[in-house]
């Protein structure tokens, strides 16, 4: 069976972890800033963890 090769889309918008999870950037912290409270501006600043089916379809997509 051929090589699976690589979805560079995804590649470039998460990250494995050293223990197999699948981390991501939250959405919506490039403009209109002002009007978002400080408490959401840092939530967005953090990563967030991709869980679920989801986690296995990126995996499969990042040929782990």
């Amino acid at each position: 069976m051929p090589k699976l090769k690589t979805h560079k889309g995804t590649a470039k918008r998460v990250k494995l972890t050293a223990s197999g999870k699948v981390t991501r950037r939250r959405a919506s912290g490039g403009h209109l800033l002002a009007k978002k409270s400080n408490r959401r501006k840092r939530v967005i600043g953090s990563s967030a963890e991709i869980t679920g089916k989801i986690s296995k379809n990126v995996k499969r997509a990042l040929g782990v």
